[in-house]
């Protein structure tokens, strides 16, 4: 018995449907509404999936104090925001993970020390967003020219005398008349050092005496004493650092520690006729 032949025995005085236009109307939109419901309810639950999908993949909850991001432009204005407010944030940079806020903050900065476990007497460097903006904090105009764009931005710390027109605060570094200076090729932290309209204090993610940071799982344990840290995956350059050069005496470059780009360096140095400066005997 189809189903027309049992609906008009149910319902007496009632024609069946396959000789019921209006009826036979009726039980196909009842049908129709049905599958739509379904449909509705299927396609809310996957649109429930899918926002949650993206939460997750765009905003990682570390704890109740720091947030992993991932270290792109639609981030950067959170950073400033945070270097603004002298919080401290974890960010990449060309070679390793560092810590940085504003160096013109002192308690920012000495959250950094207190965050690493870093004698006060062991000096910061600096990052910048670009080139011209090392003659801010340091004195460049011994230098010859051209010499500071064909090593820069790159992997190099450059040691230069402060200055007595740097805008750093006495109070960073102090009685060291020197500063180390970056302009890292890496655009997340340059994007942030201009945005903050200040520079950044910067140092290693790690635990003083710790190895460094290459990707943001080795710093784990210093996560919640940052506001933010932004992750830009493993980074390839190793563990070695920048390699950090005292540009400070005209005509004379020392290497004070050889890290990632030593031979590099060298070569731009000597292109341009400075001399390695002899060691104290």
């Amino acid at each position: 018995m189809n189903l027309s032949t049992r609906l008009a025995e149910k319902l007496p005085g009632i024609l069946p449907v396959s000789s019921s236009p209006i009826l036979r109307k009726g039980v196909s939109e009842l049908r129709l509404f049905s599958i739509a419901n379904q449909s509705r309810r299927l396609r809310w639950g996957l649109q429930k999936k899918m926002v949650w999908s993206l939460e997750r993949a765009e905003t990682c909850v570390v704890s109740n104090s720091c947030l992993v991001h991932p270290a792109t432009e639609a981030y950067a204005q959170e950073a400033i925001e945070a270097i603004k407010s002298e919080k401290v944030i974890a960010v990449p940079t060309d070679t390793l993970y560092g810590f940085a806020c504003d160096a013109c903050s002192l308690e920012a900065v000495n959250r950094i020390y207190e965050i690493k476990g870093r004698k006060l007497t062991s000096p910061l460097a600096i990052c910048v967003g670009d080139v011209l903006d090392i003659k801010r904090v340091a004195t460049t105009n011994h230098l010859p020219h051209g010499l500071l764009d064909s090593l820069l931005p790159g992997p190099v710390t450059l040691v230069l005398q402060r200055g007595e027109s740097s805008i750093l605060e006495k109070s960073l570094n102090p009685g060291i008349d020197t500063i180390g200076v970056r302009v890292p090729d890496c655009e997340f932290i340059r994007e942030v050092s201009r945005g903050s309209g200040s520079v950044l204090a910067l140092t290693s993610a790690n635990l003083s005496g710790d190895r460094s940071s290459v990707c943001v799982k080795d710093f784990e344990n210093l996560w919640q004493h940052c506001a933010y840290v932004y992750d830009a995956g493993l980074l390839p350059s190793g563990r070695a650092g920048s390699t950090i050069v005292d540009l400070s005496k005209a005509g004379k470059y020392k290497i004070i520690r050889p890290g990632s780009a030593e031979q590099a360096t060298v070569a731009i140095l000597e292109k341009y006729l400075l001399e390695e400066e002899e060691e104290d005997t």
